[in-house]
């Protein structure tokens, strides 16, 4: 098989190292395994074209032989049970006219007597089969003198003669002449192939080069882009077996293009964001350098004491914006049945003590289990933006309430506050990034809203922001689908007598 694997599609220098894992060139491992049957099938080929070449050389002479038989039978008479011969001196003469093949004949009873012919030539079985017929010519092989024979024989006999008392006429030839012609006939066969077999070499090498250019094509395409360019890959002109590769190539783009994007969107965020507390906490130390005053330099060291508190939670919510935005960690992309109701019990349960220094009165109503199917860590991070904003625009003495509504189909998340309220126009402005309303008297960065609608996008919900019906504040508001257990198949029955219980009964 090595003429094969050379001509396997093989680029220079391209040897693997030793011990490394490389896969063959896809060309080379087509090529070979549309190649190397032929290595198989071209023997089988050879064995059969001589054994068809053989039954067709021996047509003819087998023909001549029996053509040469029945010559002889005719000169023999049967009178009475005893054979008279009368061959003439031509027939003879005949028989050893081959210039290529030794022909002999002999004419014989049953009982061995020869009558005329070479007493040499192999007797055919003595046993004559039951299907055996007079006047039928037979053809057998035999070997006489170290020579391969090809003998036509038959029975001579007159009606109702026992036969035991059968003569034999019987003529047999070598084979040279038959072995000559089917070594030409497989000549004419075999030969032609060693132009053939070549030639279907180079037209399967050219026929695969032609069905592995697209691939060849898709390749080029993908080095010339540029390492900026994550936009798919067009299908147009794709054959539709490379279209599934393609396809998930262009699924790999899209998630790369989220994440690239949003690790821009990140350093810019930071970049924008960290600039004026930095700043601001430099401002305070270089006041903090020049005071004398202990109490001025208290407040000095206060300031700055509040900046790295807000530069810390502004830290923290890029982070956050970050890792949802970007799928997160595996553990916080599983989403499992979970009780929201317990969940947000225990959000407003770690939020008590701060509304108690606010002055707030946070409270919570649930009116039992609430199961829906999501991420435990988001759904805090998202209950904990959405109370956090609360109490930021509650002044003390206010009142925050977060309420779980659960029915069949659906589960209401609600935060609910009486502080400085929203406007229609803002409502919708409030989830993007950075944005602040301009009354605003609490200070924040921006981000917890747009982090709490990009947590209930990965949940198929959308986060909303209203006027509180009820009169002064808002109401934050996530409508979540509830979960369902999966009916469980029914039991298959315990024993035939259940299985009959549960059929039909038969016949009136």
């Amino acid at each position: 098989m090595g003429w094969v694997i050379a001509l396997s599609d093989r680029k220079a220098n391209s040897l693997p190292s030793p011990g490394s894992e490389t896969e063959r060139s896809l060309f080379g491992e087509i090529l070979d395994w549309m190649l190397a049957p032929l290595l198989f099938v071209w023997p089988l080929s050879i064995a059969f074209t001589h054994y068809f070449a053989n039954n067709v050389a021996n047509f003819p002479y087998d023909q001549a032989l029996r053509e040469h038989v029945a010559a002889i039978a005719r000169q023999v008479k049967l009178v009475n049970g005893k054979p008279l011969l009368t061959l003439p001196a031509s027939t003879r003469a005949l028989l050893r006219a081959d210039e290529t093949d030794s022909v002999y004949f002999h004419v014989v009873t049953r009982n061995g007597k020869l009558l005329a012919g070479d007493k040499d030539l192999p007797m055919p079985d003595l046993a004559i089969d039951a299907d055996v017929m007079a006047g039928e010519i037979y053809l057998r092989d035999a070997e006489f003198n170290g020579q391969d024979l090809r003998l036509a024989y038959t029975y001579l006999a007159e009606a109702n003669m026992p036969k035991d008392r059968w003569v034999v006429v019987e003529v047999a030839e070598t084979i040279e002449k038959r072995n000559q012609l089917a070594n030409k006939i497989v000549a004419s066969v075999i030969l032609p192939q060693f132009i053939i077999i070549p030639l279907a070499v180079m037209l399967v090498w050219f026929g695969l080069s032609r069905g592995l250019r697209p691939l060849t094509r898709l390749r080029k395409m993908i080095e010339t882009r540029d390492p900026a360019d994550l936009s798919p890959i067009a299908t147009r002109r794709v054959p539709e077996e490379l279209e599934p590769l393609v396809e998930a190539f262009n699924e790999m783009l899209e998630r790369m293009k989220k994440n690239v994007e949003a690790q821009q969107r990140f350093v810019a965020d930071a970049a924008h964001q960290m600039r004026t507390p930095l700043t601001g906490l430099k401002t305070q130390a270089q006041l903090a350098f020049r005071e004398t005053d202990p109490d001025a330099l208290r407040h000095a060291l206060r300031q700055i004491a509040m900046g790295v508190d807000r530069a810390g939670r502004l830290v923290n919510q890029l982070l956050t914006l970050a890792r949802t935005e970007g799928g997160g960690e595996p553990a916080q992309q599983k989403h499992e049945p979970l009780d929201l109701a317990q969940l947000i019990r225990e959000v407003v349960e770690d939020w008590v003590m701060v509304a108690i220094e606010k002055g707030i009165d946070l409270g919570y109503e649930s009116e039992g289990p609430a199961m829906i199917t999501g991420n435990a860590f988001l759904l805090r991070e998202l209950a904990k933006n959405l109370v956090d904003n609360a109490l930021r625009y509650t002044p003390s003495g206010g009142r925050v309430t977060c309420r779980i509504l659960a029915n069949p189909n659906s589960v209401v998340l609600e935060v609910e506050d009486d502080g400085v309220g929203i406007s229609e126009a803002d409502s919708e402005l409030v989830f993007e990034r950075f944005y602040r309303v301009n009354d605003a008297a609490s200070e924040g960065s921006g981000l917890g809203l747009a982090i709490v609608q990009e947590i209930a996008m990965q949940h198929d919900s959308k986060a909303s922001l209203r006027p509180n019906p009820k009169g002064q504040g808002a109401v934050a508001r996530v409508v979540f689908a509830a979960w369902r257990p999966p009916v469980p198949p029914p039991p298959p029955p315990d024993d035939f007598s259940e299985l009959y219980r549960q059929s039909p009964p038969i016949g009136p």
